[in-house]
C-alpha cells in the first residue's frame, strides 16, 4: 500500500517545483549525434530549488540481477518523506560498465519523472531520426552580451537565470554552448570562492 504524501513535504515540493529550471541538453551521444540532458544537468535543474525549500534529494538503489532498480526519494527537514516508486532499467552488458551506464540512465529518468521536468527534447526521439540542419544562425554580438551578463552576475540565483537564457540563445550550436558553460563555471567559482 502506498504511503500518502504528508502536508509539509507536499507544500515544500510545490514551492520547489515552481523554481525548477530546464534540464539543459549539455551532452552529446556520439553514436546518434544527438544532444541530451545528462544526469548532472537534471540534478542542476532541481537541486537548488529543492534545498532552498528544505528538501534533500536521495536516489536509492535496489539489488537486481538483470539490471538496476532506482527510486528517487525526497526527504523534508521535518522528517517527512516522499517516494517516487521504483524504476527498473536492464543492463545491456553484464559488466561494470554496463551496470554503470544503466544506473546513470535510471537515475536520470527517475529524477526527471519524480520532479516533473523534461529535457529540451526526448533524446530517444532525436536518436531515431537524422539530425536536422540548423535553420537559424547565432548572433555573435548577442552571445557576447550574454557572456558579459554571466560575468557580471553577483549571486548564484542570477547566474542560473542568466546562464539559462544564454544557453537557450546558443540555438544548439555546440561551440557557443561550450563557451557559455565555461563562462558559467568560471563565474560560479568566483562566486563560490568569494
Amino acid at each position: 500500500m502506498e504511503t500518502p504524501i504528508q502536508a509539509k513535504i507536499a507544500s515544500a515540493f510545490v514551492k520547489a517545483q515552481k523554481a525548477f529550471g530546464p534540464a539543459l541538453k549539455s551532452s552529446t551521444n556520439p553514436h546518434f549525434r544527438s544532444r541530451y540532458a545528462d544526469l548532472s544537468a537534471c540534478v542542476e535543474a532541481v537541486i537548488d530549488a529543492l534545498n532552498a525549500n528544505g528538501i534533500a534529494l536521495m536516489q536509492k538503489t535496489y539489488e537486481c540481477k538483470e539490471g538496476v532498480m532506482v527510486e528517487t526519494v525526497f526527504v523534508h527537514e521535518s522528517g517527512e518523506v516522499m517516494e517516487s516508486g521504483l524504476l527498473h532499467v536492464p543492463a545491456v552488458k553484464h559488466d561494470a560498465q554496463g551496470y554503470g551506464s544503466a544506473l546513470t540512465y535510471a537515475r536520470r529518468y527517475s529524477l526527471m519523472a519524480a520532479c516533473g521536468i523534461a529535457p529540451e527534447d526526448d533524446d530517444g526521439n532525436s536518436a531515431s531520426r537524422r539530425p536536422e540542419k540548423p535553420t537559424t544562425k547565432v548572433d555573435p554580438k548577442q552571445m557576447a552580451d550574454h557572456l558579459a551578463a554571466i560575468e557580471a552576475c553577483a549571486d548564484m540565483g542570477s547566474l542560473k537565470t542568466v546562464y539559462n537564457a544564454a544557453y537557450a540563445a546558443c540555438d544548439g550550436d555546440a561551440m557557443w554552448q561550450a563557451k557559455v558553460m565555461a563562462a558559467k563555471d568560471k563565474q560560479k567559482k568566483v562566486l563560490t570562492n568569494g
